[in-house]
């Protein structure tokens, strides 16, 4: 009997294989020699004539050659097909079996002509008509294994590419702001493309490929003209290509590289406003496309399918899965998209868990090996490593691992404001151990009533959702306030070095400006270099502190300007406009966004409303079923008669009645409707107001708040 599942089992160990492959190099390695040997040949024949995959795959930065990446398509999806046919063997002989042994009650919910499958068993079969049954069956769900699995793993890559290509667009402005400011400086070009493939993290996928031409020019030894000619043919973007393209041409032609630098920046600000209006047109018609088809569509759809079910009947259900999962589910994907195409900044945005532990002034000190000189040589006769200085190192080493818990420790509230995230590791077990405690009564009793269990459910969401979203905004508010200042700092920075004081001078007498929330982190700052730090590590301790993007950019541009030359002014200039045009965009669109954010808000309320109404007007009017039942003595019997006859020809008639049971369990459903429609309203207009689903925190808690005091007060 087991044997007959052996292939059963033979499939899903290949798939386990090939899923655990991914995580064991040494698995992975045999998968790609297998893959050659059966298929290497025939994808190397490829390659030719499909030029377009093999763009796709260095877009994507796929860290394997099309010959592999092919073969290895070809591998996996011949497995596919194999285990696809195998499960579709197994699947047409399970139903066969189900068909041939289904209980009579079972079968008599489908309509007469699906009952007669059912009289059909196994045994009414010829082999030949199964053989051809399973053959057919397994066949085709091999083949759409195999055509599935080909497609996806073409479709990766050329999606990852294009990807790619769209965060190179949006950062290319703030590179070649950089390149222009460091060639401004006096730098040459190689080096002003080492220093941006250094700060990728920074500047993005822009310096991402940039770190391509650096090695190249370092590893492989090529020219710097071949390498720029390779990124515009193996780059994605189109318009990093063409950049390269006129830097190549510039450079052959013996052209000012500032001033072309100079031109393409301007040209790429340009281009930012162009594309901020063109995102801010689209934004504006996915508002209302969500009012229409997210707020409005539900709302109608809820209203038909009431009307229907006191009609017809047997609606209910449709209710709950719109509520439970039609509106979530539509929400999450209007969100993700959303993402998808909100330009986001470059450098590390969002990334709030790096500012702890990167205040760290020391590094842990790797221990010797053995005896050591100080040109590293080892010699016999060097003194011993002695026992004290081997315990110094160990307790150093358990500091450096422990200095991160102890800083969370001992102060908890600067965690919650650097890192708002992590209180969810706080909040989210103090809700559960609310939860435990509220639902274990009904519980131990038994209760399967629903409106046992869903008022504690929404007051932990409330405080996890509002204790994060005060959080948050006490951390985003004081980041955009710091950000605020980096202009002003910017011009007076360049004002007093322009003046001919030097870098030290310069920022000392900047300090004493009043820079609003900017002038404590500054103090800080200088402080640092009072007690004998160098200026540029200073800033850098300044950048891990406030952890922005704005921050960020302005302090690696420094930094690697102040190596070059000690003419900062023109940098800082450069810096300051960069700075002030982006904080224009962001303004420009929170102000045009606010108007949006408006729009949801309305449409949430109108839709509560007529939740609402449909919840307390429009169900408890309609007549409950009980009160048409008949009397007893003829007097009454003609009475009754009477009021049946009314009922039947008023607006309800029998079957529209509705027992008090039901009515309840329409009143739970409204119910539950708001709230989800509250929450997943609240992220929407978070994301589409601010870019992230953050911020949306603030709003969902709003509204859920809104949301469940209304039903509360009503009853």
């Amino acid at each position: 009997m087991a044997l007959v599942y052996l292939p059963l089992a033979v499939v899903f160990a290949a798939l386990m294989l090939f899923a655990v492959a991914q995580f064991v190099p040494a698995l992975d390695r045999m998968v790609s020699r297998v893959a050659l040997a059966a298929f290497g040949r025939f994808a190397r024949g490829q390659q030719d004539a499909n030029q377009e995959k093999v763009d796709a795959l260095r877009g994507a930065h796929v860290p394997q050659t099309y010959r592999l990446y092919a073969a290895r398509t070809y591998l996996f999806a011949s497995t596919a097909a194999l285990a696809g046919a195998i499960l579709g063997v197994y699947l047409v002989a399970g139903v066969l079996v189900f068909v041939g042994t289904a209980p009579e009650s079972f079968q008599q919910q489908f309509p007469a002509a699906v009952q007669g499958l059912f009289a059909t068993g196994v045994g009414e079969f010829s082999v030949a008509e199964l053989f051809a049954i399973f053959v057919a069956s397994g066949a085709t769900v091999g083949l759409v294994a195999a055509v599935l699995t080909y497609q996806v793993r073409w479709l990766l890559p050329s999606y990852q590419a294009g990807e790619r290509a769209r965060r190179i667009d949006a950062s290319m402005e703030r590179t070649v702001a950089f390149m222009y400011a460091l060639s401004r400086s006096g730098m040459a070009l190689p080096e002003v493309l080492r220093i941006l493939a250094r700060n990728q993290a920074v500047y993005g996928e822009s310096a991402r490929e940039m770190s391509v031409v650096v090695k190249d020019v370092d590893m492989y030894g090529s020219d710097i003209l071949r390498a720029l000619e390779r990124l515009g043919d193996r780059t994605p973007s189109d318009e990093l290509s063409e950049f390269s393209e006129n830097l190549t041409s510039v450079l052959k032609s013996g052209q000012k590289l500032p001033t072309f630098l100079k031109q393409e920046y301007e040209y790429y600000a340009d281009e930012a406003e162009s594309k901020q209006e063109q995102f801010l047109e689209l934004l504006a018609t996915l508002a209302e496309a969500y009012v229409t088809v997210f707020v409005a569509g539900p709302l109608f759809l809820i209203t038909i399918l009431v009307v229907i079910g006191l009609t017809m009947g047997g609606t209910l259900d449709f209710l709950r899965v719109t509520a439970y999962l039609l509106v979530p589910l539509a929400t999450a994907g209007f969100v993700v998209y959303l993402d998808s195409i909100t330009e986001t900044a470059t450098g590390r945005p969002d990334d709030e868990e790096r500012g702890i532990e990167s205040g760290a002034r020391f590094k842990s000190i790797p221990r010797a090996a053995g005896p050591v000189r100080s040109d590293g040589g080892t010699v016999a006769s060097d003194p011993p490593v002695t026992a004290g200085s081997t315990t110094n190192r160990e307790r150093l080493e358990v500091h450096e691992l422990l200095r991160p818990v102890l800083y969370r420790l001992r102060h908890p509230l600067a965690v919650v404001l650097e890192t708002p995230t992590v209180l969810f590791w706080v909040t989210t077990p103090v809700a559960a151990c609310y939860l435990l405690v509220q639902w274990w009564p009904q519980l131990l009793a038994g209760s399967t009533e629903i409106t046992a269990y869903d008022d504690p459910l929404v007051h932990a969401a409330l405080f996890v959702l509002g204790s994060f979203a005060v959080a948050y905004e006490v951390h985003r508010r004081r980041l955009k306030a710091v950000e605020a200042g980096v202009p002003d700092f910017l011009d007076r920075f360049a004002s007093t070095n322009e003046a001919g004081m030097s870098v030290v001078e310069s920022f000392g007498r900047t300090v004493g400006s009043k820079l609003g929330a900017l002038t404590r982190e500054l103090e800080r700052t200088w402080a640092d270099v009072q007690w004998g730090a160098r200026v540029e590590h200073a800033l850098q301790r300044f950048r891990n502190r406030a952890n922005t993007p704005a921050i960020s950019r302005v302090v690696t541009l420094t930094t690697n300007a102040m190596n070059a030359s000690g003419d900062l002014g023109p940098v800082l200039r450069i810096a300051a406009n960069e700075a002030k045009a982006t904080r224009r965009l962001e303004r420009d669109r929170r102000n045009e966004l606010l108007t949006y954010v408006v729009v949801i808000y309305i449409s949430f309320f109108v839709f509560l409303a007529i939740v609402i109404a449909l919840d307390t007007i429009f169900i408890p009017n309609i007549p409950v079923a009980e009160a048409a039942a008949a009397p007893t003595d003829a007097a009454a019997n003609g009475a009754g008669a009477a009021a049946d006859e009314a009922v039947s020809t008023g607006p309800f008639s029998e079957s529209t009645q509705l027992t008090q049971a039901d009515k309840d369990r329409y009143s739970i459903v409204f119910f539950h409707t708001g709230l989800v429609q509250a929450v997943c309203s609240g992220l929407v207009a978070g994301q589409m107001g601010e870019g992230t689903v953050k911020a949306g925190v603030k709003h969902a808690a709003v509204m859920l708040t809104i949301a469940y005091a209304l039903f509360v007060l009503i009853g």
